[in-house]
């Protein structure tokens, strides 16, 4: 019988610098207030989004200048290089695993744009082999958590034996505008943050867990929901609001369909492991998927000490999900640009 594949290891980390959110509102209010209008009413956003603190790629000074695409491109390369060498050493260490073992590297980011890839640009420092296989994937936003870990199941799946590195790093502070006197740019700033989740998986009999099933659900004519529109100056945020209605009567639906495909259905799964994209977010699945009010609780923990930090924040709530112990099957849940939704399934290893 073939070994079904392993989640063997999983690290997270963060940038250095850390913001509160009273001095993110403080600040948001110095730099809008006098030129939006309407940014008295949205202020309420950096209270209502239950977010403590989160961690960013440059001190909070930076982000009281004005930037363009060299200067937001350079931190990026400069930043997703140290988070992507400090997640992937720690996942490497927690596997037993030396970086020449890695036979593939899929990594996932929608913030930044570096070529050659991290992955490339690492390479030699890390110690990888220089038959290595890289995935470098762009563009599934607050997805990628969940449908990278997907890519990166099948991967180890297809190749019995390799040990598949799973790379999330996302610098969502690097797309803040001081130019965009918008709603979607207010509550950009009030939510995202930065941060980093690294994986080993691998075909086996020991690991975390046993990744079961995977797969996405892509909704028809759904592009202006979330994403990115692009300039001369950087990203810039689309993120409609009509996201936490859409979620509340949609997102079930989608899930029920993937699941159906794996031969499962809703009531199999005895914990949802979501993205926590918000607050708003995190009330329409509970209502969703029928949950108690609440019973989101690790995702609130995670927003509430590290904001939305796009793809790598349901691989926050995995890792307290794991340490606060897994029950016997999980469906890990995200939605991202495209309007998409993914979901991995997930099995306690005996």
């Amino acid at each position: 019988m073939t070994d079904t594949v392993k989640l063997v290891s999983l690290a997270v980390a963060t940038p250095d610098n850390i913001i509160y959110q009273s001095e993110a509102a403080e600040t948001a209010g110095r730099l809008f207030a006098d030129r939006f209008r309407e940014f008295k009413h949205l202020a309420r956003v950096f209270e209502s989004a239950g977010i403590r603190k989160r961690y960013v790629a440059r001190p909070l000074s930076w982000f009281e200048q004005s930037h363009g695409w060299q200067d937001r491109m350079e931190a990026y390369a400069e930043v997703a290089s140290q988070l992507f060498r400090k997640t992937a050493t720690n996942a490497l260490t927690r596997a037993g695993l030396r970086a020449e073992e890695v036979d593939c590297i899929v990594t996932v980011s929608s913030t930044g744009v570096t070529t050659p890839s991290l992955d490339a640009r690492l390479a030699r420092e890390m110690g990888f082999r220089s038959d290595i296989e890289r995935v470098p994937v762009f563009g599934l936003g607050c997805a990628a958590g969940v449908s990278g870990l997907g890519i990166a199941s099948r991967m180890a799946k297809n190749r019995p034996g390799a040990v598949v590195l799973f790379v999330a790093i996302e610098l969502c502070s690097l797309a803040f505008r001081l130019d965009e006197l918008t709603r979607p740019n207010i509550v950009a700033t009030a939510l995202f943050g930065d941060g980093a989740a690294a994986c080993i998986l691998r075909a086996g009999k020991d690991g975390l867990a046993e990744i079961e099933s995977t797969g996405e659900h892509l909704f028809p004519d759904t592009l202006g929901i979330m994403g990115w529109k692009i300039d001369d100056t950087g990203f810039g945020i689309i993120l409609d609001q009509s996201l936490p209605p859409f979620a509340e009567a949609n997102i079930k639906p989608a899930v029920a369909g993937i699941l159906e495909r794996a031969g499962l259905t809703i009531s199999d799964v005895d914990r949802f492991i979501c993205h926590p994209g918000g607050t708003k977010v995190l009330v329409a699945l509970e209502t969703a998927f029928g949950l108690e009010p609440g019973s989101l609780d690790i995702e609130r923990e995670v927003v509430g000490d590290y904001g939305n930090m796009s793809s790598p924040t349901v691989l926050f709530v995995l890792e307290r999900a794991i340490i606060a112990g897994l029950p016997r099957r999980s469906a890990l849940v995200a939605m991202g640009p495209g309007f998409s939704a993914s979901c991995v399934t997930l099995k306690r290893v005996a």
